[in-house]
Formats: C-alpha cells, structure tokens, sequence
C-alpha cells in the first residue's frame, strides 16, 4: 500500500500557536458582520454563503485547507492511499468530543457522509457517485473504497463541502426537521449560545475544543444589520470589528479601507472562486430556447457592471469554469456586449414579447442595483421584464422548486471542475429542493459523458482535453448566463490577528484569531 501519512506535517496546520510571529494574546469578543441573516446554521443542509461562514466556526471537517489547497489534519490526523487510487484510509485523532460531550469516532463520519449529507448535499453526491463504500473497521479509522480512481477526493474534506455531523442526534430522525438544527452541534471551536434572530447569532469558546490553546478570543457575535450603510458606520465607530468580503457595498470599500484602524485582504476565497451568473429556466417559457439564452447573454453590458458596480472588484466570466479553477480554457469566444446580435436572435426565434421574471439576490444594495441593470439591458433588446424580489429563505425556495425564469446566484467552484462546476450541468443532478445543483434543468447527454471522464481521466492533460470539450459546447448551448468571477475584500479591525489563515478564509478563521490590545 502507498503510504501518504500528513501527521508530519501538523507544525504547517495554521491551527497551530508555532505559526504565529508572536504569542497570541488570550480572551476577548470579536464582532462580525454576517449579511444577509443566514436561512439557518446547520451547515450539511444549507450551502448559503452566511451559513458556512457562521457554521464553519461550529461544525468541522475532516481537513483544513491552506491558501494553495494543500490539506492538513484537523479530524483526521493522517490519511493514505491504495497504489491503484481506489482505496483511502482515514485515521481519526482521538480525544474529540461534541459540544453535548459525547465522543467523536468513526461512526460519526461514516453517518455524516454515506447517509446524511448524501441525501442533503447535492454538490458532495456528485463526487460520492465515485465511493462505493465507507466503512469503519474501528473507532479511529474510516475506509473509503472508490469504484475508479477520482483525482480531486482528497479535496472533499473542508467544512463547507463534508461536515462531520453527529451521528447521536441525526440518526433515524428526519433530517430537515431535527431541533438540533436550530441550536447546532459540533466539534468546532466555537459552542453555539443563542440566535436572536434579526438581531445577532452568539457563540462562545469551546472550553473542550480538541486543538490544545485554542481558540483564543472568549465570544464571538455575529451581528445582522440590514442596512448597509449602518454596516459601513458599525465599522467606522467600531461596533464592528470585521466585514466579511460582500458584506458591504463595493463603493464604501475604498472609504472604509483608508481608514486609520482598517486592514484589508482579498485572501481566503482560493478554495471558492466566486463565480456569479444568471440561472436561466431550461424547461420553459423564453428561456427554453438556446437562441434566446445567447440574446441575454449579448444583450448584458457586463464591463459597466464590472467597472461601475463592482469597482473592478472581480472579471467578466467567459464560461462555466473560473479562470482560478483548474482547467480553464482561455480559447473560449467571447459574448461582447452586443444589442443588434440580441435582437437578431430575438427575432429569428419569434420571439413574441412573452414577459420574464427577474429574481434579485437578497444580498443587498449591489446585487438589487444589479438586477436593475440587466433588467435595462433585456428591456433595451426588447425583452418584457418583471423583478421578483424575495428574502433569503424566499429564493431559496424559488430556485429550488423551478419557481423562476431568470435569477442571480453565485457558486463556488472549490478549485476543481470535478467538485464545483459540473454539478451546475451534469443531467444527473436534477432534483427538486435544492438551488446549488442543476436548478436551470441542462441536459446535454454529450457533456455529462465528458464531465464524468473528465473526473477520473489520467493523467491531467486527459482531463484538461475533456473539460475543454465540456467548456465549448456549454458556452454554445448557454444554460445559464456568467456573469463576473467575484472578488470579495475582507477587511478587519488591525488589533483583530491572524484572522485568514485558509484557502476559505472567515468561514473557519476565528479559531486561530486573536485581539491585539
């Protein structure tokens, strides 16, 4: 057997006081911007980006992840793998316990990804159609024993994608409806305290966190302000000490960034690269047609949204893969801004002036001015336009039952096709309920075949031929319409230290911050 065993590396674990240039100075809150207020905070259910950022710092994954996507022990200490690529063993670390003081073993993780999060994480079933089983021969040791080699596995164990989730409490209950979804339990360093809702979600120290030392800061509030001007003030006078990358408007970043007590980052989002884009309905109604779904692409001024709404925070999107994201193609054609081409398509489908839903993404001022953007640019090629507007929980709902024609989102792509993109295509991850898989209904039988090769082809030069055939007769076919590949700045009291320390920055970093006095 090959022997891939991390352990020796836990001295480069960011979890870890050996990493910091000084020693960390002890207690303390931290105040944080969470916007919007997070439809709920049970992280295995929810892929919204406020509950990963909020549940990331109570729930766990096996893994941490550093800024180049490198892995690095947290609930597993070391793991190997099979000289033919099929069979990864996991090793436990031992002493861990859930915040009701119940220990974490094996069993936990075999209930949290081969029962649970199959059934409530569309995004992970797509890779698990690679595991054929999951077992525990013991307490500490999990075994995954793969039908084919799949290249991005060990890629699949941060927080946001594999929560572990305790088996105790989910185990014969319906999932959707356990109370424990309303007051979490994890391992993480932080312990869920209370939820007042439109008000602030409070977390405290896990005194019985498993990493020795950590976390340093005593309280942790993550604070809902719905205006964001009152956000941008929160932070000015200092009720706030840190802003999550799109929790204010872009233009109050340069202002609040010049101020005296501010840092900033752009760092923490390598595991994500935000992609932004238009879900367009496939199944019916205008946006069933292919030449309709190109007209709204050409018809879209992307650089003035770029230049004018994200103050060049971000890059226009040529396709369905992040130019950040392996196996991007760079030869992908281009859809200029270009009305005349808009309407010509228009016109050679008939189109009758059938009016269509617009859906805002409740995520504030920019994304609303957004939506009227583009709702000016599909009315200036003649496209009858309706704005929809909904709370969180709303669009999520909306997206999920194929309530819609046309609406905002943005998905992350987590560094690797495999993971994050062919989710949003592939035929076979259809399925009402859910907005972050194939919501816009894409079927193309030929792209599902190369996505699926793609993922085991070997070595990669197979897979970067593969996912450029994908990438080119997506662009042709336009299921959705792409938007920007977002950039979100995080900026932060300077006293608050160590605050991104991961390839998914704030949505697990309070366990290593600390407060500078």
């Amino acid at each position: 057997m090959k022997k891939i065993i991390m352990g020796a590396v836990i001295a480069c674990l960011p979890f870890t006081s050996s990493a910091y240039a000084e020693d960390p100075q002890e207690g303390g809150t931290i105040n944080v911007v969470v916007q919007p207020e997070p439809p709920s905070l049970m992280i295995g259910m929810y892929s919204n980006a406020t509950t990963q950022q909020v549940g990331g710092n109570i729930f766990e994954g096996l893994m941490r992840y550093d800024k180049d996507l490198n892995p690095h022990p947290l609930l597993a200490t070391a793991w190997e793998n099979s000289e033919d690529g099929k069979t990864w063993t996991f090793h436990l670390k031992e002493g861990v316990v859930w915040h009701d003081g119940k220990p974490f073993t094996s069993a936990d993780v075999v209930f949290s990804i081969d029962k649970l999060l199959r059934e409530t994480n569309a995004r992970l079933r797509g890779s698990l159609a690679f595991v054929d089983s999951i077992t525990a021969p013991d307490d500490y040791t999990v075994v995954f024993q793969l039908n084919q080699p799949f290249g991005p596995f060990i890629r699949l164990f941060e927080v946001g994608t594999t929560p572990m989730l305790p088996k105790h409490i989910y185990a014969g209950t319906d999932y959707k409806l356990n109370p424990a979804n309303h007051h979490p339990i994890g391992t993480g360093p932080f312990v869920f305290k209370e939820w007042k809702k439109g008000s602030f979600i409070h977390l405290a120290k896990n005194e019985n966190y498993h990493v020795k030392g950590l976390p340093h800061i005593d309280e942790l509030y993550w604070h809902v302000i719905p205006d964001a001007a009152s956000r941008s003030v929160a932070f000015e006078t200092g009720k706030i000490d840190v802003l999550p990358g799109g929790s204010v408007e872009n233009f109050d970043v340069p202002r609040l960034t010049e101020l005296d007590n501010a840092c900033v980052t752009t760092d923490g989002w390598e595991f994500f690269s935000p992609h932004a884009w238009l879900w367009l309905n496939n199944r019916q109604g205008p946006t069933s047609d292919k030449r309709f779904r190109q007209a709204v692409m050409y018809s879209m001024d992307r650089e003035f949204a770029k230049s004018v709404l994200w103050n060049d925070y971000g890059k226009i999107a040529k396709g369905p893969v992040g130019s950040k994201t392996k196996f991007y193609d760079d030869s992908l054609p281009n859809y200029e801004y270009n009305p005349e081409k808009a309407k010509a398509l228009l016109a050679e489908m008939g189109y009758d002036g059938t009016p269509v839903r617009l859906m805002a993404m409740p995520y504030g001022e920019t994304w609303q001015r957004w939506t009227e953007v583009i709702k000016q640019n599909l009315e200036e090629v003649g496209i009858k336009t309706q704005i929809v507007s909904t709370d969180v929980a709303g669009w999520n709902q909306k997206i999920g039952d194929w309530d819609y024609d046309i609406s905002f989102t943005y998905l992350y792509q987590y560094g690797d096709p495999a993971l994050g993109v062919s989710r949003t295509y592939l035929s076979n991850n259809i399925a009402k309920g859910s907005p972050w898989n194939n919501a816009e209904g894409y079927v193309n039988k030929q792209v599902d075949q190369w996505f699926n090769e793609a993922a085991v082809a070997f070595p990669d030069a197979k897979r970067a031929e593969l996912y450029s055939k994908a990438q080119h007769q997506i662009v042709e076919d336009v299921p959705v319409a792409w938007l920007m590949e977002l950039e979100f700045p995080t900026i932060y009291n300077c006293k608050v230290q160590n605050l991104v320390d991961s390839a998914i920055g704030v949505n697990d970093a309070f366990g290593t911050a600390w407060i500078k006095q």
